[in-house]
């Protein structure tokens, strides 16, 4: 592991600030000392350069310099008195390289140092018996050089730099002192700063670490109450809301897979139980057609027999193909079926008129107790099939005397009605399977009743079609009892 990764981000933080903060303040503090230290110089340079015009000005007007140099020296140099800087100065006037007047001990420098006009030197050549050469031997110089009345005049001003120069020309170093004592108060500001950042950085670094690894994360961390902790709240609240999306869609993927899985295992079980179911009326037709065919000599009554054998069991297959057409029209159109507003006492009452006329109900009577204005939305053929479907079924299988339909019951969306018959019932351990496709509670005998086993099956999809719910059960008295329900007529 590096260093970088060894150091904690409050702490990077805390580095990287200080360092940032303590350049910005010594760096501005060196400009200012350093912009002070030449104005101060300035202003030496310009009292220098005053001293020098007066005598040139002077000598430009043909007056005697003597006076002012003399002015000079009582003021500047001879005042016990002054604690002036310039109560060392050191003044030489040349004319045409003689030396005319002068103030302190004499001051010649070399051609080079008077074409550089100002600076430090170690050697002004003061006259050997001065006594005011320091230790360092460091001296401030300037000189001027004027060509005036075809002469040329050089002057030279000299100051030796010792603490009451430095003192003059230097900033108060107590400056640093401020910066330090400033940049310390700013440091101590950085810390307490770096470490209320670094926390939440910290906490959102472990979030994010436990969130890229760890897929049943659920972050519950404590955010102080500022914009920044606002923020990292929002983030987890999208984090949050992000992960119950995903595993909303991980779990409605799921159901519809299943769902697809289901159907499919459905599809491949009616695939497999029509080949089951058309094998035995195909075979049987395939038996009596072979039979007339092989014995041309056949009596007219069995040929005859035969005959009507073989068209009983082309009628069951026709039935069949029929009910298998009708039930996967219902399942894969269900949403695209055409409806309309209708009085369900109608449909029950035709459907009454056609069982009496077509002797559907074979020895059952059937009855209905549904009042008129029952509107409801549903298919006209669909509900009518959907009811002699179920007559058929009691016909066929109940053995009871009597069949009918009823209103139970209605709420704000659904009208709920029941179909009963008392015949004799099933057992329990049948009815959750009722409405699975081709299932017999006796084969054998369903068989001989004709059905093909998809009577149940197409009244349940033709309820879920039209958006409402069935469910089956033994009534009290015998028999069975299919209670459905059909949405009301739409609102206006």
């Amino acid at each position: 592991m590096d260093l970088r990764k060894r150091i904690s981000y409050q702490w990077q933080m805390f580095i990287l600030m200080v360092a940032a903060v303590w350049l910005l303040i010594f760096g501005m503090a060196y400009w200012q000392y350093d912009n002070e230290r030449q104005y101060r110089k300035q202003l030496i340079d310009n009292q220098l350069n005053v001293i020098s015009d007066r005598i040139i000005y002077a000598y430009m007007r043909n007056t005697e310099i003597r006076p002012f140099i003399e002015f000079i020296g009582n003021y500047f140099v001879n005042n016990d008195k002054s604690n002036s800087i310039f109560d060392k100065l050191r003044v030489s006037v040349y004319e045409n390289g003689r030396l005319i007047q002068s103030v302190g001990d004499v001051v010649h420098l070399s051609a080079k140092e008077t074409a550089r006009g100002s600076g430090y030197t170690n050697t002004p050549n003061l006259e050997e018996n001065s006594d005011e050469i320091l230790k360092d031997g460091a001296f401030y110089y300037q000189a001027t050089t004027n060509h005036v009345r075809g002469n040329e005049l050089t002057i030279y001003t000299v100051l030796p730099v010792d603490d009451d120069v430095n003192n003059a020309t230097l900033p108060n170093k107590s400056i640093w002192i401020i910066v330090f004592c400033v940049a310390l108060a700013m440091t101590v500001g950085a810390y307490y700063l770096s470490r209320y950042f670094g926390r939440n950085i910290k906490i959102l670094r472990l979030f994010a670490e436990r969130a890229a690894t760890d897929p049943n994360f659920i972050p519950n961390m404590d955010y102080p109450h500022d914009e920044l902790g606002e923020i990292s709240r929002q983030i987890i609240h999208m984090y949050n809301e992000r992960s119950k999306t995903l595993l909303k869609l991980k779990r409605e993927h799921k159901v519809a897979l299943h769902a697809m899985e289901e159907k499919a295992r459905l599809k491949r079980q009616l695939t497999n139980n029509i080949n089951h179911e058309l094998k035995t009326p195909i075979g049987v037709i395939k038996g009596y057609l072979d039979t007339i065919i092989e014995n041309p000599d056949m009596e007219a009554s069995s040929r005859e027999h035969f005959q009507l054998k073989a068209r009983e069991h082309i009628n069951r297959l026709v039935n069949l193909i029929t009910d298998v057409s009708a039930i996967t029209r219902l399942e894969e159109g269900a949403g695209m079926i055409s409806t309309e507003e209708m009085d369900y006492h109608d449909v029950v009452y035709n459907i009454a008129s056609d069982v009496e006329e077509s002797g559907a109900a074979g020895n059952l009577e059937f009855s209905y107790d549904v009042p008129l204005d029952c509107m409801v939305v549903g298919n006209y053929n669909l509900l009518s099939g959907m009811l002699i479907n179920l007559v058929k079924n009691a016909s066929s299988y109940s053995k009871g005397t009597e069949c009918g339909v009823k209103l139970l019951r209605e709420d704000e969306k659904f009208y709920y009605f029941s179909f009963y018959d008392n015949g004799i019932g099933v057992g329990e351990e049948h009815i959750p399977h009722l409405f699975e496709r081709f299932y017999r509670v006796d084969s054998g005998r369903s068989r001989k009743a004709g059905g093909t086993g998809l009577g149940l099956p197409i009244v349940q999809s033709t309820i879920l079609a039209h958006g409402g719910s069935i469910e089956i059960h033994n009534r009290e008295g015998g028999g069975l009892e299919f209670i459905y329900s059909l949405p009301k007529t739409r609102p206006e």
